[in-house]
């Protein structure tokens, strides 16, 4: 990999390759979702203390990587991964060609005081190296969830729109949006483009800098030299304690929890191990890579369930289907109906009957079909308009215009639709639901008909048979899953996208 660079440089061997500057960048961006899915997996069981703070991760991540590249910076004269990798920054000579070599092999420690990092320039490669990252996820963020409702709905996404009267807020929001949908892509190509540019001309030695934002600031990285270990070392030391200012006695400002010696003693050694903790996380990732993807781990986890006899497991969460009319016309005769008696077409884990109550049960009624009842809404006690959950035969069908699914998308209760059935159905403006509504009967496998009436509504009922609205009846089910009825988190922004 270093063949090339080594054609150009003959003399300069203290400029990395490309390849190990690729690498450097590969191992920076691996932390941030490394880091997110450790504290995914505890916020799962500690919920309470953890959510708040996996919801602010982005900005939790850019005030501690601030404070770790600073320290770095200011004591290595390089970033947190450019030091695992022997790498620093400095500054470029203000000189025809920014090279001295002579002076370089002459004199490296002046040249190294000379060339090494001000104030300035620190602070200026943290806004490279934490603020330019943490800006472009949150625009990647905003354009994930934004952009594709329009690309995908087309021209007939409506959803946003500046009000005569919209707030400042409102109108900070609305040209942020037009700005993502519309700019962002161009802002977003121009800047990889300008990424490939400079690696390119970084790799002929047409220029000393990898990257377009290294240019703008004036810094360029090198590989650590032998005054550079030197310096470092020599930093590391613990200082001397001189006679003017004697060792203190114990428990005289030597605690820990003292502020003076936390931020002078404990605090450097904690970054300074993590110098310790990176290669040893990397190898037990690696193990763990390894570990579920060998033969060994599936054959020791088989033998290790081999004797366990796990439970069938219990399907919850659809609503319960109801007894027909007809059919409870025919247990009520018989007298042995009950209201806590397992509906038609459905399996009961209660005990079998006794001699007497088969006996006395009517005859078989399993050939009237059952339809289910709507789920009622918690807060309003309206039924809930849905529809009916799909079948084996009809798994490929989306349950909510009967067709071929198109563009998979999920809710957050597991059942698959078209993307534009499912965002407008959430979004309340559904042809079916408007249709609905407005007093439209079902024609596939709906509700009882005759629910209306057994809830005390015959007048109602009759209403709606005529074609009379249901507003203030019935939930269109604006908001909720279209199967279950249940709240969608989020709304729109909650579907998710099906690979299939």
């Amino acid at each position: 990999m270093e063949f090339m660079s080594s054609l150009q440089n003959a003399f300069d061997d203290h400029k990395p390759s490309l390849f190990e500057l690729l690498s450097e960048q590969q191992l920076s961006g691996l932390i941030p979702p490394s880091l997110r899915y450790l504290l995914a997996v505890a916020t799962h069981r500690h919920p309470r203390y953890l959510l708040r703070v996996l919801n602010s991760f982005d900005e939790l991540y850019a005030v501690l990587m601030l404070v770790v590249e600073r320290h770095y910076l200011t004591t290595h004269g390089g970033g947190f991964t450019e030091n695992f990798y022997g790498l620093k920054r400095e500054r470029v000579l203000q000189i025809k060609g920014g090279e001295a070599p002579r002076a370089r092999l002459g004199a490296p420690g002046l040249m190294r005081e000379t060339l090494q990092l001000h104030e300035r320039d620190v602070w200026n490669n943290l806004a490279v190296m934490v603020g330019l990252p943490y800006l472009k996820r949150k625009l990647d963020e905003s354009y994930d969830v934004h952009a594709p409702q329009a690309a995908i709905i087309g021209p007939s996404y409506n959803r946003d729109f500046l009000p005569r009267d919209a707030t400042i807020r409102q109108r900070i929001l609305y040209h942020y949006k037009w700005f993502l949908r519309n700019i962002y892509p161009s802002v977003n190509a121009a800047y990889y483009f300008s990424l490939l540019a400079f690696n390119l001309a970084y790799l002929f030695d047409n220029s000393k800098y990898s990257s377009p934002f290294l240019w703008l600031i004036g810094i360029r990285i090198r590989r650590l030299s032998e005054a550079d270990h030197r310096a470092i070392a020599l930093a590391a030391q613990p200082a001397a304690t001189s006679p003017s200012h004697p060792a203190a006695r114990p428990g005289q400002a030597s605690s820990i929890f003292n502020p003076l010696t936390f931020a002078s003693v404990i605090f450097p050694r904690l970054l300074a191990s993590l110098k310790i903790l990176l290669p040893t996380s990397i190898f037990a990732l690696k193990f763990l890579e390894w570990w579920h993807a060998s033969d060994f781990a599936r054959q020791l986890s088989k033998k290790a369930t081999e004797g366990l006899d796990l439970p069938p497991p219990i399907i919850s969460g659809l609503p319960p289907k109801s007894v027909s009319r007809n059919t409870r016309d025919l247990t009520q005769v018989s007298g042995s109906f009950s209201p806590t008696s397992a509906p038609v077409n459905t399996v009961s884990l209660a005990l079998p009957p006794s001699k007497d109550d088969q006996s006395t049960s009517p005859p078989t009624v399993s050939h009237i079909p059952a339809k289910h009842s709507p789920p009622i809404g918690a807060t309003t006690l309206l039924p809930i308009h849905t529809v009916p959950a799909p079948k084996p035969k009809t798994s490929s069908l989306c349950p909510i215009c009967l067709h071929p699914i198109q563009t998979p998308t999920s809710a957050q209760t597991g059942f698959v639709f078209c993307y534009t059935c499912i965002f407008k159905w959430v979004d309340g403006r559904h042809e079916r639901q408007i249709a609905f509504m407005e007093g439209g009967r079902e024609t596939e496998e709906g509700w009882d008909e005759d629910y209306d009436e057994e809830e005390g509504r015959g007048d109602e009922g009759k209403d709606e048979e005529k074609g009379g609205s249901r507003e203030g009846k019935w939930e269109s089910g604006k908001g909720r899953c279209a199967v279950t009825g249940r709240m969608v988190l989020a709304g729109t922004d909650g579907l998710r996208r099906v690979m299939v």
